[in-house]
């Protein structure tokens, strides 16, 4: 069995994020594989998000201390635990490292014992520097995009017509007040072949409910329902042809970016900023602009426009990229394979070591 423990004290909530989609199609293709794989919720009985998902196994656990009780292989999502595990447990790093100190001490401490997984290059340079340890003990497992979004069909585009389709939560760190800002910028505002469309992903927390307020009064933006399903979300990736990413580059960095393997297999151009794990999404139709820039995101965008529609070959090409199975095989060799010891079991044993009586001496023979 492997488990993902999930945030303690939060549902699993779907159509809100790349962690989401990463950790349920991991158990959902464990599963299919015939290796059993679970979610694991701590504190929250059903009522875990369990509903939305079906065909995913869940368990829910009534305190995160029971989690040392589960056979097998236990993998924590993001929140690093210190609970002693029957077997040698994983993190997997979505998110930056922290920039508040508690959240530093937390991060740093329950990570001295983990197997590390980032998901990018990018990510596991990052953490790498934050805890002080070798980037090459850290693992990547990238993520991926479901298989229905390199086979959705594409609807026929309406003639003269661009769409474009924001689908990151809204919050500040995706980049939407950049958006915003474009909105308004003179080569895009009054171009009336140019459709925007962004999704509700997010509206569920406060600050994402007064962005959603904010785009709802915006007359050159729709708002669409956010996509639960990742077939929902291919299918409403399919109907346009460019999905910006203006991620903030200020204070959060994207590790990755999962929108942008899905928009590409689904046929999209992808604008993103050029900055954190981004680049390293490139299945051929991505273009990265300087971040936190409305005028760079503009441009980009008209210079998409310009170019037409994503080739079919090019969709094609991107299908083969960041695939499911793809990281699967990754996650399961990290798994099988010997993990460098943690820094904080070398300094253990260090110091058991000084602690050693000293050899007795003896007089010479002689």
């Amino acid at each position: 069995m492997i488990s993902f423990i999930w945030s303690p004290g939060n549902p699993l909530p779907a159509g809100t994020g790349g962690s989401e989609n990463y950790t349920v199609g991991q158990v959902r293709e464990l599963n299919r594989r015939g290796i059993h794989a679970q979610i694991v919720t701590v504190g929250l009985s059903a009522d875990d998000g369990r509903d939305d998902f079906t065909g995913i196994p869940f368990l829910s656990l009534p305190t995160v201390s029971k989690v040392g009780d589960l056979d097998g292989t236990v993998v924590f999502v993001n929140e690093p635990h210190p609970v002693p595990t029957r077997n040698p447990a994983f993190l997997i790093l979505h998110n930056p490292p922290p920039i508040r100190e508690h959240e530093k001490a937390f991060a740093r401490e329950g990570t001295r014992v983990l197997a590390l997984i980032a998901t990018s290059r990018y990510a596991a340079e990052l953490w790498a520097a934050f805890l002080d340890v070798d980037v090459a003990t850290i693992n990547v497992v990238y993520p991926f995009a479901e298989p229905c979004f390199a086979t959705q069909p594409r609807p026929d585009r309406p003639p003269g017509k661009t769409r474009v389709l924001f689908a990151g939560r809204l919050s500040p760190e995706k980049g939407v007040y950049t958006l915003l800002e474009t909105l308004h910028i003179d080569i895009i505002d009054q171009d009336t072949d140019l459709t925007f469309t962004a999704t509700t992903a997010g509206a569920d927390k406060p600050q994402g409910a007064i962005i959603e307020r904010l785009l709802g009064e915006h007359p050159g933006i729709s708002v669409v329902a956010a996509c639960k399903t990742p077939a929902a979300m291919a299918a409403l990736m399919a109907g346009h042809d460019i999905v910006v990413m203006p991620s903030n580059s200020q204070y959060w960095h994207e590790t990755f970016g999962i929108v942008s393997i899905e928009a590409q297999h689904s046929g999209c151009r992808v604008i993103a900023s050029d900055d954190g794990g981004l680049p390293e999404t490139d299945c051929g139709g991505v273009v990265l602009v300087t971040p936190d820039n409305a005028e760079a995101l503009a441009w980009a965008i008209r210079t998409a426009v310009i170019n037409g529609p994503f080739p079919p070959a090019g969709r094609h090409h991107a299908g083969t990229r960041f695939t499911v199975g793809q990281s699967v095989d990754t996650l399961l060799a990290v798994f099988a394979q010997p993990q460098a010891i943690p820094p904080a079991t070398i300094v253990a044993q260090l110091e058991e070591l000084v602690l050693v009586p000293s050899a007795a001496t003896y007089p010479r023979a002689g």
